[in-house]
């Protein structure tokens, strides 16, 4: 199909005009994966996560919460890909909800998603501002503003979003694969070296640890929240070659792949500390001791010092793939004309690069409002803006991940007999959108705990509410164009052009 300046004809869905189109053919597997692995961000995910699962939730048992977590996400994605294999949707979870539970509740959903990746741009320009500025201090002595760094992200992430996917791609790459390779070096050389001073201890991935410790609910929280981001790889589905192939298959490379190096990661951790050791480190002043101790005894300290840059530069790979989500879910909302003035704004790609760039600065300038918001409200970067947002945004988006389930069970009773699978469209969305929704249910309970400092914020008392009121307006809103406009509330999700259209 030939594209003209970014404009491809329109599915007819009860619209007879054109839409934007993204750059077809612009990434591969491998660019998808990085993309989603990206939004994992493993160093700050087990440095950042890894420590406070140790000191405050299931103790030595943490690596064997990322074991359920990993089970867990498998057995959703089973269901999550097979409806990829159907629909490529721009819109993701959007999408997939809107032909699974219908337009109104896909709308709702697609708003919640929205939102989730909205917030979670800022929220790790706050983490990715407090490496810089610590990192910087102690090495080099010079003491910068945070402030400037989150202007520096913000910048880098807008400039990448507008020259298209295969530019981040290139940059993800190469954040990507340092921050691998040095967590990677310290646990081989735990492992080389026998294990730590006590030898090998298996009792981190015993899967019954995982429900021991202080609070074993909130240690299975923080596992789930260390992969955050990973079905962003349905999203990219317009962009890729032979979606319906690629994107299943990116999603189950994404959750085992980076399941298995949290596994192996954080138990070498703990192994190169030893048990007790472990703990104590994970409980003193600097937590992060449980990371560098290790890799200082069996690497070296030129690697404690690569390890506090990576960590830098893998919260900030890790903003830049939220800040792509954001601006893809804005733009599948705005070319589907949800409001009219959205379909010529934020509905729109670029010319030349067949980018969501209008998309990508609006999501610039909403995250540059945040976290101006936060800095005049005083917030630390990582205590206050890092943490609340990103508890915000999690919730949202694991609410939207357990009705994608059911609009996967739902989906396939009424569409496509031939694939029809009594584990893969039945039991595993079944059962994996049971556990979303217990995944939910332990993070409501132990938001305060996970919050620390800001356990009495406003913004954390009103998280709830907030996600409650965003998926209330989608339902609101969906309903005033069932009833006035009826033609574009036909359009709700449905927007798959012609060769990504479903099977």
């Amino acid at each position: 199909m030939a594209v003209d300046e970014g404009v491809a004809p329109a599915t007819r869905s009860g619209d007879d005009g054109t839409v934007h189109r993204l750059k077809p053919n612009a990434v591969g597997l491998l660019g998808v994966v990085f993309m989603a692995v990206a939004t994992a961000a493993p160093i700050t995910a087990m440095t950042g996560n890894v420590p406070f699962m140790v000191s405050s939730g299931n103790g030595v048992g943490a690596p064997a919460s990322y074991l359920v977590a990993m089970v867990v996400l498998a057995i959703f994605s089973v269901g999550f890909t097979s409806m990829a294999k159907h629909i490529t949707s721009t819109g993701a979870f959007y999408g997939f909800i809107s032909y699974g539970l219908g337009r109104t509740v896909g709308l709702a959903s697609g708003l919640l998603a929205t939102f989730a990746y909205v917030v979670f741009e800022p929220a790790l320009i706050g983490i990715f501002s407090t490496f810089a500025t610590t990192t910087l201090n102690d090495q080099t002595g010079l003491d910068v503003p945070w402030w400037a760094f989150a202007l520096l992200m913000l910048a880098v992430n807008a400039t990448g979003t507008w020259f298209g996917v295969s530019v981040a791609e290139k940059l993800l790459v190469v954040l990507l694969a340092t921050e691998v390779t040095v967590l990677a070096a310290m646990a081989v050389s735990v492992a080389f070296h026998g294990g730590g001073p006590h030898g090998f201890t298996f009792a981190p991935v015993n899967p019954v640890n995982a429900f021991k410790g202080t609070s074993a609910g909130l240690g299975l929280f923080f596992a789930f929240w260390s992969w955050v981001g990973f079905e962003s790889t349905a999203m990219y589905g317009e962009e890729s070659r032979d979606p319906k192939k690629i994107i299943p298959k990116a999603t189950m490379i994404s959750v085992l792949g980076v399941g298995v190096f949290y596994v192996l990661v954080s138990w070498m951790a703990i192994t190169g500390n030893g048990e007790a050791e472990a703990v104590r480190a994970a409980s003193s002043a600097n937590p992060l001791a449980m990371f560098f101790d290790p890799t200082e005894r069996y690497v070296g300290h030129w690697a404690v010092d690569v390890m506090q840059w990576l960590m830098i530069t893998g919260s900030l790979a890790c903003g830049m793939a939220f800040h792509n989500c954001a601006a893809r879910y804005l733009y599948a909302l705005g070319r589907e004309g949800v409001l009219p003035s959205l379909r010529n704004t934020i509905g729109r790609t670029h010319a030349r690069h067949g980018s969501p760039h209008i998309a990508g600065l609006v999501q610039t300038v909403v995250s540059a409002v945040l976290i101006g918001a936060f800095w005049a409200a005083g917030k630390d970067p990582y205590t206050g803006t890092y943490v609340l947002l990103a508890i915000l945004g999690t919730m949202a988006i694991l609410v939207v991940q357990a009705v994608c389930s059911f609009a996967v069970l739902v989906y396939f009773r009424s569409h496509h007999p031939e694939s029809r699978h009594w584990f893969r469209t039945f039991t595993a969305p079944l059962v994996g959108g049971i556990a979303m929704l217990a995944v939910v249910v332990l993070l409501v309970s132990n938001m305060s705990v996970a919050a620390g400092p800001e356990s009495g914020s406003l913004v954390l008392r009103a998280t709830p509410w907030l996600v409650a009121l965003v998926a209330g307006t989608g339902i609101g809103c969906a309903q005033y164009l069932k009833r006035r406009s009826p033609e574009r509330y036909a359009l709700l999700g449905r927007t798959v052009l012609e060769e990504t259209k479903e099977r």
